[in-house]
């Protein structure tokens, strides 16, 4: 186990870094963030910040001989920067472990093959895959294989001419065809695996998105008790199948007639368990921490329904959003994330909202949106 004042590595500097060098902090330990961005939010308030490349090997060095452990904010770090690392020092999750969660493809045949399902897919690879389309897997989503995220890489496809013309667009790089099922939600679960391998999931989040960015997170999710425990119960199957050490989150679909099916793994800390920090026993990020040092998992207990609600760069468009709309109300708790550029689509911030139930929390929630920017309209962002 590591302990207070040991120096912890975090590979990325933006807010999920932020997140866990806050929680790092107040736990008494310090942070040396490795990112390339010299106005990242994570290196912004780390004791140390590596302006580098993730590659850089000198940086690397510096991190593996003064980190006792290293772990990662995002999926698309060079796992052979994580493997090269866990040579010198402690690191969480192993680069093999994020490697299966860095290509779509990958992640699909571990899923599959491990016996969690998902929806029906085919690998286009090559252009003379797309011959093999079956036409029960249109219409459907075409799914750029690698570094695509937030809707990104991604193209809504109903023939195999669209696949072709798509796959082209995405830069006829490997992609994964999935097949459009009937949705009647999509939930996810953060989960976490010890050291000692003792797992652990929040409550599940009810997750609704907006041009593929999530936009609003309710706990409790409003599924079947029945529903809620095979999604926990398979996030934290996941991490034991990828032998995985470390906070992950997994999504879900829930189909219209009951099937739940895996989306994807973030073999991280996730967006939709900010909630986290303000309605559980333990946050996810101080949950990171413990899983990097090899201490006890926290108590993941929530303590209140809550709602997150995402603050894209939109809301600045019509100049300061009005702040007093989440200060006024003392259920509500503002987080910005420190961005110097309030672009469209870019997450700036968070707020949560606690309330009697889940759906007394949404409603709170969706009143201080619609008062945060009145010249903004967020409907048709």
């Amino acid at each position: 186990m590591f302990f207070p004042d040991a120096m912890l590595g975090m590979l990325g500097g933006g807010q999920l870094g932020r997140m866990f060098t806050l929680a790092a902090h107040s736990m008494g330990y310090r942070v040396a963030v490795l990112d390339p961005d010299s106005r990242s939010p994570a290196g912004a308030i780390a004791d140390v910040h590596l302006k580098a490349a993730y590659q850089d090997r000198e940086a690397l060095q510096h991190l593996a001989d003064t980190c006792v452990a290293v772990t990662t904010e995002f999926e698309n770090v060079p796992a052979d920067s994580l493997r090269r690392l866990a040579a010198h020092c402690t690191v969480r999750p192993t680069g093999d472990s994020v490697a299966v969660a860095q290509d779509r493809i990958r992640e699909k045949r571990f899923l599959t093959e491990n016996g969690f399902e998902v929806a029906p897919y085919i690998a286009i690879e090559r252009a003379e895959d797309c011959d093999r389309i079956e036409a029960a897997l249109l219409p459907g989503i075409l799914k750029r294989a690698r570094f695509g995220y937030d809707g990104k890489g991604q193209a809504r496809v109903a023939s195999v001419e669209e696949v072709r013309a798509a796959y082209v667009a995405l830069g006829s790089e490997a992609c994964v065809l999935e097949k459009r099922v009937s949705l009647a939600c999509e939930v996810s679960v953060v989960a976490a695996r010890g050291a000692d391998g003792a797992t652990r999931s929040f409550p599940v989040a009810e997750n609704q998105h907006r041009d593929g960015i999530l936009d609003v997170s309710i706990v409790p999710a409003r599924v079947s008790a029945e529903l809620a425990h095979r999604a926990e119960a398979a996030a934290q199957a996941v991490a034991v199948k990828l032998d995985y050490r470390g906070v992950l989150a997994v999504e879900f679909f829930v189909t219209t007639d009951g099937a739940l099916l895996v989306n994807e793994i973030a073999p991280r800390p996730h967006n939709s368990g900010h909630y986290t920090i303000d309605a559980c026993t333990t946050s996810q990020f101080e949950q990171q921490v413990r899983t990097l040092c090899g201490l006890p998992l926290g108590d993941t207990r929530l303590l209140s329904p809550v709602v997150m609600v995402n603050l894209l760069g939109d809301v600045w468009q019509g100049g300061q959003p009005a702040w007093d709309a989440v200060f006024g109300c003392p259920d509500a708790k503002l987080h910005l994330y420190g961005k110097h550029e309030a672009r469209r689509g870019r997450k700036m911030g968070h707020y949560t909202v606690l309330g009697a139930d889940a759906d007394d929390a949404l409603a709170k929630a969706l009143a201080i949106r619609a008062r945060l920017s009145p010249d903004f309209n967020l409907e048709s962002a």
